[in-house]
C-alpha cells in the first residue's frame, strides 16, 4: 500500500484517495463479508475478508503519511484492549476468580477513557502537525451524556438498538414485551392518522416511531432486527424469482400481469414453498 500511495511511482487512483473517499468501499466490503457468510461460501469469505483487511491497511497507510498513527499502532492497540478486557483469560489467578469480575468491566472502561485522554494531551504537547488540517481527534473528549458514546453513523436499525441498549443500562427500559406491543399498536395508529393527513413530515416521524418500537420489541426477544429484516428480504427475493420463473413457463411476464394475477401467483409460490416443493 505504501508503494501504491507513493506520489511519483504509485497508482494515480490510490494516490488521489482520502479517508472520506474510501469510506463507501469500506461499507461495501463489510456487507460483502456478511453476504459470503450468509451464503456459506468459504472461498468468497476468504477473499472478502482480504478485501476488508485491505481497507484497514489503507486507512493506516494514509494515517502514517500524516503522522497520525501506523498499522502497527492499530494492531498493538486492539491486542492491548483484548488482553485488558479479558483478565479472566489472560490475568493471574486472582483476576480469573469470579469475585474479581464484579465492577471489572466499568473499571476497565474508565481506565481506557483516561488513557485516551492522556494520549490526546501528549499529541497536543508534541510537535505533531496535522498536514491535512482537519483532524480534531486530539481535542478533549466531548462525551458528556450516556448516549454520546454510541457512533451516530451506524446503520439506523443498529443505531436504534444500541441507543436502547445503552439507555437500558440505567433502567430506562421495559422489562416485559406487553407494554412494547401496546406501544407498537399506538404508534401504528398514529402513523395511520398521519398518513390520512397527507403531512409528509408527520408521516416520516410517525413511521420512525413505529420502526423504533419494532427494534425495541426485537431487542426484548433477543432478535437482531437487521438480521431479521435481511432474512425476510431474502425470502421475498427468492419468492419473487420463483414468480418470475412460473410466469415465464406460462409464457407471461410479471409486468404484463395485473396485481390480482400477481397475488395469485405469489400465493402459489408460497404454497409450494410451504409444501417443500416447487
Amino acid at each position: 500500500m505504501a508503494a501504491l500511495r507513493q506520489p511519483e511511482t504509485g497508482c494515480p487512483w490510490d494516490v488521489e484517495q482520502s479517508f472520506d473517499s474510501i469510506v463507501p468501499y469500506t461499507i461495501e466490503e463489510t456487507y460483502e463479508v456478511v453476504d459470503a457468510i450468509e451464503r456459506r461460501d468459504a472461498q468468497d469469505l476468504k477473499e472478502e475478508l482480504g478485501d476488508l483487511l485491505l481497507q484497514v491497511v489503507y486507512y493506516a497507510q494514509m494515517a502514517s503519511e500524516t503522522g497520525l498513527f501506523t498499522f502497527e499502532d492499530v494492531v498493538e492497540g486492539i491486542t492491548t484492549k483484548m488482553i485488558r478486557r479479558h483478565p479472566h483469560v489472560f490475568g493471574d489467578a486472582e483476576a480469573r476468580s469470579a469475585r474479581s469480575a464484579k465492577g471489572q468491566w466499568e473499571r476497565i472502561k474508565a481506565e481506557e477513557k483516561r488513557e485516551r485522554r492522556e494520549a490526546r494531551e501528549r499529541m497536543r504537547a508534541s510537535s505533531f502537525e496535522d498536514t491535512a488540517g482537519e483532524w480534531t481527534s486530539f481535542a478533549e473528549e466531548t462525551e458528556t451524556g450516556l448516549l454520546d458514546s454510541v457512533p451516530g453513523a451506524l446503520p439506523a436499525l443498529t443505531l436504534s438498538r444500541k441507543i436502547q441498549e445503552k439507555a437500558a443500562t440505567v433502567g430506562f427500559d421495559w422489562t416485559e414485551p406487553e407494554p412494547i406491543l401496546a406501544k407498537l399498536r399506538e404508534e401504528t395508529e398514529e402513523f395511520e392518522a398521519a398518513a390520512a393527513s397527507a403531512d409528509r413530515d408527520a408521516q416520516e416521524a410517525e413511521l420512525g416511531d413505529v420502526l423504533f418500537t419494532v427494534v425495541n420489541l426485537a431487542r426484548r426477544y433477543e432478535i437482531d432486527p437487521d438480521a431479521a429484516l435481511r432474512r425476510t428480504t431474502a425470502k421475498f427475493r427468492a419468492r419473487f424469482a420463483a414468480m418470475e420463473a412460473h410466469a415465464a413457463l406460462e409464457g407471461r411476464s410479471l409486468a404484463a400481469m395485473g396485481l390480482d394475477d400477481q397475488e395469485a401467483l405469489w400465493q402459489r409460490v408460497k404454497g409450494a414453498e410451504n409444501r417443500g416443493t416447487r
